[in-house]
């Protein structure tokens, strides 16, 4: 066999499966270059999806990020991916025609050449006028399939599908198998048969671990004719994300086919770059349920990629569930419990809401469903006692066709709300905005920036830019990155004025203690002088109370020479001072990593 598979790494999406946030600006420029020498990415996924909306609750720019990050991909004449909700452009809810319009026309300028365009409910009226507007907007169109697995999403439903959206004017497929719940034997099905009544096209398959059939389906699919697979990489492979390259690389060369080799090396530096950004702050958001895979996904069919989200609902609904139970005279339950009951319950509801392929943002709307359930139960109400206002718009059709039909008691519940179901085109509900945003930018004299860009960031995106704008978003995400930190008892560095270097005798420190030990610091080369507490009343730091076997540490720095005391584990060391105060403009933070 001499059949070619291509490589696509899911970057942006391995960030987006396992937590809140994604890398800053500076992070994706120094990791650009390594996943290029890799050598072995015909695509790499760098933007879309979340990841934008993102950056502006870090209170920093997105634009900058997404033409930071192409530019390396761009010169080495690697394509570049994004991920497009179709009616929803990149975020949660729909958006006007011509925002959507815009939005290709300044993701092309910024250096992305593929827009990967989905519907949550595969409904063609919302994917056909993006790759139209991504046609002129010069990028290539991608039209998705959302795969689940269900009574009417068959084989024929997905290459029927398919079918309308090449016709339609898409250049290329990609089976979004996004809660990796599609059968391998079906995905290959699929692959096969649009290839054989589509040669000419490109087939691209996406598919997350979870529930563990992903490898199997990678195999299913390239024996099936597909062209490009997407992978992940270590440290932020498997669990709820992607296979690895590795593996899927062994396993289709075993196979017969002609994959790309590997730059180990800059794997390894890659990899050691994404830990070096998980230990920065981002780790502090990733849920460890992230990198475990579960069969208990296989019935529910929960994507990877809302996991994160998931558990902080939980554990944010945890108390209460558990107030209401006792109330009731009912037994509490643990957060595992109350994760494999959300699970049976979104197995329980999902058919009588009309099988809505469970990605974003129906995946949400159907697990918020089950949530209010479960905590209207413990209260002794019935189910669907609370059903959120956007779950209402998707059961009456404001977001698109459901694919399957609705059960008699949901029915019963619009009716009662006198609510009535929308049969005509979605993107009608939702009128043109643009010049009411372009108001807005002049009133407030703000850039438009190139390409118009920060235009479509302010429309696309509008409070999450104004919190951007004004700074408040940036004060925020400090303090709960702080937050964050706290919780897991993470040293807080400790910071003070910038103040005159006062003089001290390292000579006299060696006499008055000559046990100490001399320790080389990374931060500024500076040198650290260790010594061991046997007995806390020969302690060297005035007012302070030590236990014996505690080790203090002398530590040169701008402000002379201060006394540090080592944590628990040995490694991080904090300056010890008279206050705690928190990190201003215009101070210096001193802190030293001993290895």
């Amino acid at each position: 066999m001499n059949q070619e598979i291509k490589f696509s790494l899911l970057y942006r999406d391995m960030w987006q499966s396992s937590g809140k946030y994604v890398p800053r600006k500076d992070q994706l420029e120094q990791i650009a270059p390594v996943i290029v020498e890799m050598g072995c990415f015909a695509r790499v996924e760098t933007n879309g999806g979340a990841s934008e909306q993102v950056n502006l609750l870090y209170g920093e720019n997105p634009n900058l990020s997404v033409r930071a990050f192409t530019k390396p991909f761009n010169n080495a004449g690697i394509q570049t991916h994004m991920l497009d909700r179709g009616l929803n452009g990149i975020r949660m809810n729909p958006v006007p025609a011509d925002v959507r319009k815009l939005m290709y026309k300044v993701k092309k300028a910024q250096g992305v050449d593929i827009t990967r365009i989905f519907c949550g409910l595969n409904d063609v009226r919302n994917i056909i006028p993006s790759i139209g507007y991504a046609k002129e907007g010069g990028m290539i169109p991608q039209a998705a399939l959302c795969i689940t697995y269900s009574p009417v999403h068959t084989v024929d439903y997905y290459v029927n599908t398919a079918s309308q959206l090449i016709e339609a004017g898409a250049a290329e497929i990609c089976l979004k198998d996004m809660a990796g719940i599609g059968r391998p034997y079906s995905n290959g099905q699929i692959v096969k048969k649009i290839k054989t009544k589509y040669p000419h096209i490109t087939v691209q398959y996406h598919g997350h671990s979870g529930p563990g059939f992903s490898v199997a389906s990678m195999l299913e699919v390239a024996r099936a004719g597909v062209d490009i697979i997407d992978v992940a990489m270590e440290p932020l492979s498997w669990g709820m994300i992607h296979p690895d390259l590795i593996t899927i690389q062994a396993m289709l060369r075993d196979a017969g086919f002609s994959v790309p080799d590997i730059n180990m090396e800059a794997y390894m530096e890659a990899n050691r770059l994404t830990q070096s950004f998980i230990d920065d702050f981002l780790g502090y958001f990733i849920d460890p349920s992230n990198k475990i895979m579960t069969s208990l996904l296989v019935g529910c069919g929960l994507p990877g990629g809302m996991m994160g989200s998931m558990m902080a609902d939980l554990k944010g609904m945890h108390n209460a569930i558990n107030m209401a139970l006792r109330q009731n005279g009912k037994p509490e339950m643990s957060l595992n419990s109350l994760v494999v009951q959300l699970f049976q319950e979104v197995e329980y509801v999902w058919p009588k809401l009309g099988y809505p392929p469970l990605v974003t943002p129906f995946s949400q709307y159907v697990k918020n469903i089950a949530l209010m359930n479960i905590f209207s139960m413990a209260k002794g109400e019935e189910r669907f006692s609370n059903i959120d206002k956007d779950s209402l718009n998707m059961i009456t059709g404001k977001m698109g066709k459901l694919p399957g039909k609705l059960a008699p008691e949901i029915l019963e519940i619009v009716k009662a709300k006198n609510l009535e179901f929308y049969t005509g085109n979605p993107q009608d509900l939702y009128p043109d905005a643009l010049d009411e945003y372009r108001k807005e930018m002049k009133a407030n004299n703000w850039d438009f920036g190139q390409d118009n860009e920060e235009l479509f960031e302010l429309a696309m995106h509008d409070r999450q830019y104004r919190d951007y704008k004004s700074g408040v978003a940036k004060q925020r995400f400090n303090q709960e990155v702080e937050a964050a930190k706290e919780k897991v008892g993470a040293p807080k560095l400790i910071s003070r004025p910038v103040v005159e270097v006062p003089n001290f005798d390292v000579n006299k420190l060696k006499e008055l203690y000559p046990t100490a030990q001399p320790v080389q610091a990374p931060y500024k080369g500076k040198v650290i002088w260790q010594y061991d507490v046997d007995d806390k009343s020969t302690a060297p730091v005035v007012g302070t109370r030590f236990k014996e076997g505690d080790t203090i540490c002398f530590v040169e720095t701008y402000y002379g020479l201060e006394t540090v005391k080592a944590l628990a584990d040995g490694k991080l060391i904090q300056v010890e001072t008279a206050h705690g105060a928190k990190v201003e403009k215009n101070q210096v933070i001193a802190f030293i990593i001993n290895d």
